[in-house]
């Protein structure tokens, strides 16, 4: 077996030859011409000349090569009350199916469809389907605000727009028709037509003219084969934050896609053919792009579809019922759902009623791994926890510990090392790279592996002013952090999550593994806010661990104190607010920007993606001063 270093260093030194042996293990309908193809630079392509169908790769290949009745999709759902189970023969009929009822309106190769559903089937099916017909689907989060959901039909211009009836949030029906019928009156595109799934808890009125029932299309539809598609012809357009109002679109090809994925299963996550991996997050983020839908069936394994929280649908052990009830081997969540977990059962009651003997792994990423979250789950599951770095714009690990490879030791608070592929180098502002332990701006070297975004939709300008303006020759993360003498990586938040104390460079995740380390604490987030005197002062937001009923002042001092015994006493940090909950995004993202800017009484804009916008009307109130929204 070769060492982690060993296959690390081929994948630098030979990164054509590297990927040509790992694209072996997809079906290609024409090989690449040429695996690297850097004539355009800095716009790399990988696989330039070859052609496939990502659709084929992911289901018809299964379903005719002697998995066709191995289970593909277990769609679980405790807030509808459903099981669902699709073998692989059976998904390729309803993807098939629906693949013609798009054909059949004129949707093809290099149309756009726009995608907004809850976490049903139907949005797996759809999302195929277009990647079947080389058409490229956008998913957007289903619920999405009317206005966040024009400006992104206006940008992508789809030729259909297919929606679900309605979401569930909890226990909160949220019907999406109103929002989808508001989007459009807002945008100047207009789709041709659009398909809408209904669901039993709240049915959508139909528009004459424009929609499409679900199931009718399905009835009508002949079911339409594989198209072939160049390697560098985009798969999905993926709407992510950016800085101003135009929308920053993350364009995903097919062939580097469907290879790194592919390739990542194996490597990363030791999952195989025939085994379970669940990957607890939602299609409309990247997560559930890469690792619901398309690299556990690249792979022929099973993908779990979860519709429902981890607390609270119905208790603290609802995660820990799923890995038991389908025999989950791979768990990747975000941090923030173990510590939702760990706030509401911190002595693991609710885990210790099921079964979790198929369990290997637990990965997570999204946000910063604080220690204490990874010793809290490593004691309660007896399994490795890994923590791994990547973004919406990579579409799969920049660094992790590669599991199928050789398992490293695990340092808590590191997502251990860059991943086969990624040059990961941490750069002062002049430029140069720094030594060990170093804080810098975290980037990577030139060119990106495949899988990672080739450009911008539409904006290539903007992607390099974006990720390749600040050093050439490098993708600037946006992340800070450092390497150590080990090589392990330290991501220490966004850079603009370092405050700047009196002169001092501090970081607010460095501040925030301290605090996390009480045994009181759940979670937390630090922002820094403006101090006259100072020039920036952290402020800690803390959430308590169920039961925990302590002495606010008490408390105060307790963490004050560990702050200044660890950080040292040039933090600072002498306030520390309790709230009940931290605002963040749907897939568990705290919004630490906008905390910031309410501390410090500016203007704010609720963000679209917050999971619940009366949150930061609590976080205000606790805070002395006021602000008002834009």
């Amino acid at each position: 077996m070769a060492t982690f270093e060993t296959v690390y260093r081929r994948s630098l030194a030979d990164p054509a030859g590297f990927w040509e042996e790992a694209a072996r293990d997809i079906e290609w309908i024409k090989p690449a011409e040429q695996v690297l193809d850097a004539s355009g630079a800095p716009f790399y392509r990988w696989f330039a000349g070859g052609v496939l169908n990502t659709c084929h790769n992911a289901v018809d290949r299964h379903a005719d090569g002697g998995r066709g009745d191995q289970i593909a999709l277990v769609y679980d759902s405790p807030v509808s009350s459903t099981i669902q189970r699709f073998t692989y023969r059976e998904l390729r009929a309803e993807v098939a199916r629906f693949a013609g009822a798009l054909a059949a309106r004129g949707v093809g190769k290099g149309d756009r469809v726009v995608i907004s559903m809850p976490m049903v089937p139907q949005a797996v099916i759809a999302m195929l389907a277009c990647a079947r017909l080389g058409a490229i689907h956008s998913v957007v989060f289903g619920g999405f605000a009317a206005a966040e959901l024009a400006s992104r039909v206006d940008h992508a211009k789809p030729k259909a727009i297919v929606f679900g009836s309605c979401g569930i949030e909890g226990g909160r029906v949220v019907e999406y028709a109103p929002l989808v019928n508001r989007a459009l009156q807002l945008s100047a595109h207009q789709p041709e037509f659009c398909i809408v799934a209904q669901r039993l808890q709240a049915k959508a009125e139909l528009l004459a003219g424009r929609d499409v029932d679900w199931d009718s299309a399905i009835a009508e539809a002949e079911p339409t084969g594989c198209v072939p598609v160049a390697a560098t012809d985009p798969l999905y357009i993926l709407y992510t934050s950016g800085t101003t109002a135009q929308p920053k679109g993350v364009v995903r090809d097919n062939g580097g896609h469907a290879v790194a994925l592919r390739w990542s299963m194996t490597n990363i996550y030791d999952t195989g053919p025939g085994e379970v991996y669940w990957a607890a997050s939602d299609i409309g983020w990247v997560v559930g792009h890469s690792y619901i839908v398309y690299a556990p069936l690249l792979a022929g394994a099973t993908t779990v579809l979860y519709e429902g929280k981890p607390v609270g649908t119905p208790d603290p052990g609802a995660f820990w019922r799923v890995v038991a009830e389908h025999g989950v081997k791979t768990l990747f969540t975000a941090p923030t759902a173990i510590r939702a977990i760990k706030k509401e059962d911190p002595h693991g009651t609710y885990c210790a009623r099921h079964d979790l003997s198929t369990l290997r792994y637990l990965f997570l990423a999204g946000e910063r791994l604080d220690p204490d979250t990874y010793i809290w789950a490593s004691d309660l599951l007896n399994v490795p926890v890994i923590d791994h770095w990547w973004q919406t714009e990579t579409g799969w690990a920049i660094a992790a510990n590669c599991m199928g490879i050789q398992p490293l030791p695990i340092k808590p608070g590191s997502p251990t090392k860059p991943v086969p592929g990624w040059d990961v180098r941490i750069l002062g502002e002049d430029g140069a790279q720094l030594p060990v332990d170093r804080d810098g701006a975290v980037t990577v070297k030139l060119p990106l592996p495949p899988g990672a975004l080739p450009t911008l939709w539409q904006a290539d300008d903007r992607y390099i002013e974006t990720y390749l303006s600040a050093h050439q020759g490098y993708y600037l993360t946006g992340d800070g952090g450092h390497i150590d003498a080990d090589g392990y990586l330290f991501i220490m938040g966004r850079t603009d999550d370092v405050i700047n104390v009196s002169g001092h460079r501090l970081s607010t995740g460095a501040i925030e593994e301290v605090i996390a380390s009480h045994p009181d604490v759940a979670e937390c987030a630090v922002v820094g806010v403006q101090d006259e005197l100072k020039g920036q002062v952290p402020i800690g937001f803390v959430v308590l661990k169920a039961g925990a009923d302590r002495d606010p002042s008490e408390l105060h001092a307790e963490l004050v104190q560990l702050v200044r015994d660890q950080v040292g006493p040039v933090a600072a940090f002498k306030r520390v607010e309790v709230v009940a909950r931290l605002p963040k995004t749907r897939s568990g993202k705290i919004l630490r920007g906008t905390m910031r800017r309410i501390a410090d009484g500016q203007e704010y804009t609720v963000p679209p993606t917050i999971d619940d916008p009366k949150i930061l009307d609590e976080i205000t109130q606790t805070l002395a001063g006021t602000s008002q929204r834009s």
